[in-house]
């Protein structure tokens, strides 16, 4: 692959990065080179010490096509991209605890510490998931019969902490032939450039220049991206049944992955493959190349938007990852714990034979330039019919006996025979709830065999996929949404009191009441009389009580703001008027808690100035109305004492102004 010639760097950028402004995107650049004496080597590593020494290891593993999985072409150069996801090592200890685990200590740091005080702390932390590091290549493997072992290979990798693919493909594939170009200059170059960058904002397309060019890419929304800090910019409303007008703007991870170029000779098989996705089972995804493998596992991951996705995925594993030690002791009969891995080593087919669910997907590669990551079009061959046999045309709609044969052929023989030859198949016992429906594959488009009409189809038929799973997944979820609604003050109650709690989650009581009242039209129709078990595996499952505790979070900042609104909007005099004595003396004690939670935790907010403008004129008010003797034990306490002083302002904010029955406009 040739840089385009119309993209041009600017010299003089290259001593003008700002690596703080650099980490926001990327936490460095690599290039790899394999040695054939000593194996992967890190050739460079910008900025340097980025990475621990075991991490540099597991970059270099990751960084290149499995040889076992490489077809043997001729070409002169073959060039690819794909990316993989590993685990940091310096992860803190809480990040490694288990979903249930986390539930409890949140739910301890929240019973011990107000909700405001929490979302307000969190706000000035980082908001992104440091747990992994993702990995995106461009692997070069030049042919020439001069060099040892007949050639050589080199990647360009990019790590950063967040998944975007729709960012760092394009981007890689202006570096990586730059790099070959004009060599290590070209990360210094790139650098540069990404450090101008503005910080990413989740769920919003963004503009981002590279040299003469620009990349407009729409970023994942932050309810699909896991958070190290506990706070989330989700909106509240976010689970209502409702679909989005415009599918351009992503609804989840990998919004951009070609889900029916991927799975265009299993596209029967996509539902049970969603049902397996929400349960958190464990998928093994086989294909011959690693780009193949990891826009399977990026398609999957898609498939259950807009939930968070709460599985480890791998989209390119390989033997040398640690992980996979302790996968291959598992005890015969031990449960395989909930991953979903892409490989390209037949190895693995031996090695984790008792893999619940196996996905064998893609054909290999025809054409040695082809790139396939996050590509609109299908990843290279003339997939198969009906469960992916091979056939000519995309005829799944059709049933005949030969289908039906080669299908029971295919479970009798099981996994190992792909070590003979690789065909698109599901292996698995699960019994989906979920019927395919024919109605979505109808209206798919079968191109034939003209690559470009090929490619301009396949995005419509990823867009009919998309919008089909993201309304089924929606329906799913609906039923969980009277548990995340936020309470607003009543006209009769006090904004100054504790907001009630959301209501309670009892799993059986819900699968009660969903059993009463059923699942609804769209899922009635789509699915078997057994549905309320698949809710049952859901519960169960490892997705849920991430994605609750999520929602609940969430629930609980919009309304910490509703009422935080309700109490700057409130006319003290009139509040008071109609209180006893006991009530007012709460009201006061109340007023003073939000004023003092502000006054610690509200520096995030341009409005913390006038709401403790606000909080501390009716502290002032409700005092006044005080018995004296009352008044007197109060200002016993120095720090309440300075409250109402008339002289006190808080901490250092923009200047707002007061305005009549607690409206406040900036100055």
């Amino acid at each position: 692959m040739s840089r385009s010639p119309s993209f041009s760097v600017k010299p003089e950028l290259a001593s003008e990065v700002d690596e703080k402004s650099l980490q926001q995107w990327v936490v460095a650049f690599c290039i790899i080179r394999f040695d054939l004496e000593q194996g992967q080597l890190i050739e460079e590593c910008y900025p340097p010490g980025s990475l621990t020494q075991n991490e540099e290891l597991e970059v270099s593993f990751s960084s290149f096509p499995d040889s076992v999985s490489q077809n043997h072409n001729r070409s002169s150069i073959h060039d690819c991209i794909f990316f993989f996801r590993i685990k940091r090592h310096k992860a803190p200890d809480i990040l490694n605890m288990k979903p249930s685990e986390i539930v409890e200590v949140d739910d301890k740091i929240s019973s011990e510490k107000p909700i405001g005080e929490a979302v307000q702390k969190s706000k000035c932390e980082n908001n992104y998931d440091s747990r992994f590091l993702y990995g995106f290549v461009f692997n070069r493997q030049r042919h020439d019969e001069r060099l040892k072992r007949g050639g050589e290979q080199k990647s360009v990798v990019i790590l950063s902490h967040s998944p975007y693919t729709s960012v760092f493909r394009p981007l890689l594939q202006i570096m990586g032939p730059l790099y070959f170009d004009i060599g290590n200059k070209a990360l210094n170059y790139i650098a540069a450039y990404v450090s101008k960058w503005p910080a990413p904002v989740s769920g919003q397309q963004v503009e981002l220049p590279i040299g003469n060019a620009s990349l407009k890419v729409n970023l994942p929304p932050s309810h699909s991206l896991p958070s190290d800090n506990g706070f989330f910019e989700d909106s509240a409303s976010s689970l209502a049944p409702l679909l989005p007008s415009n599918l351009s703007i992503p609804q989840g991870l990998f919004h951009d992955s070609d889900l029916f170029g991927t799975f265009r000779g299993l596209l029967m098989q996509l539902w049970k493959l969603w049902e397996l996705l929400l349960m958190g089972e464990p998928i093994l995804i086989i294909a011959p190349t690693p780009p193949q493998c990891c826009e399977a596992v990026a398609g999957l991951v898609s498939l259950v938007a807009p939930l968070l996705f709460s599985v480890d995925f791998r989209p390119y594993f390989t033997i040398h990852d640690p992980e996979f030690a302790k996968l291959n002791s598992l005890q015969e009969g031990s449960s395989f714990p909930p991953m979903i891995l892409g490989v390209t080593n037949l190895f693995f087919l031996k090695a984790l034979r008792n893999m619940p669910h196996i996905v064998s997907v893609g054909s290999p590669m025809s054409n040695s330039s082809r790139f396939t990551m996050g590509s609109k079009g299908s990843p290279g061959g003339i997939p198969g019919q009906h469960e992916g046999f091979s056939t000519q045309h995309l005829s799944f709609r059709k049933f005949t006996p030969a289908n039906f044969l080669n299908a029971v052929k295919l479970r009798r023989d099981g996994p190992l025979c792909l070590m003979t030859e690789h065909k698109e198949a599901v292996w698995t016992n699960y019994a989906a709830v979920t019927k395919p429906d024919t109605s979505i594959l109808n209206r798919l488009i079968d191109a034939g065999l003209s690559p470009r009409v090929e490619e301009s189809m396949s995005v419509v038929n990823n867009d009919i996929l998309r919008r089909h799973f993201l309304e089924l997944t929606t329906n799913f979820l609906a039923p969980f949404g009277p548990y995340f609604r936020a309470n607003t003050p009543s006209e009769a109650s006090s904004p100054f009191a504790d907001p009630p709690p959301l209501p309670s989650f009892n799993a059986e009581e819900f699968l009660a009441s969903l059993s009463a009242r059923g699942p609804g039209k769209f899922l009635q129709k789509r699915m078997r009389s057994n549905w309320l078990d698949l809710y049952r595996r859901f519960l169960n499952g490892h997705n849920f009580l991430p994605w609750f505790q999520r929602k609940r979070a969430v629930a609980e900042q919009e309304q910490y703001k509703l009422w935080r609104q309700a109490r700057v909007k409130t006319n003290i005099h009139q509040l008071i008027g109609t209180m006893s004595e006991l009530e007012i003396v709460d009201s006061f004690n109340a007023i003073e808690r939000h004023l003092q939670g502000e006054m610690q935790y509200g520096i995030a907010n341009e409005d913390t100035e006038a709401v403790c403008e606000k909080l501390k004129k009716d502290l002032k008010t409700v005092f006044s109305v005080l018995p004296k003797d009352m008044q007197q034990l109060l200002i016993m306490n120095p720090e309440r004492a300075s409250l109402l002083q008339e002289n006190h302002e808080c901490p250092d904010h923009p200047k707002h102004t007061l305005l009549p029955d607690g409206v406040i406009s900036s100055a």
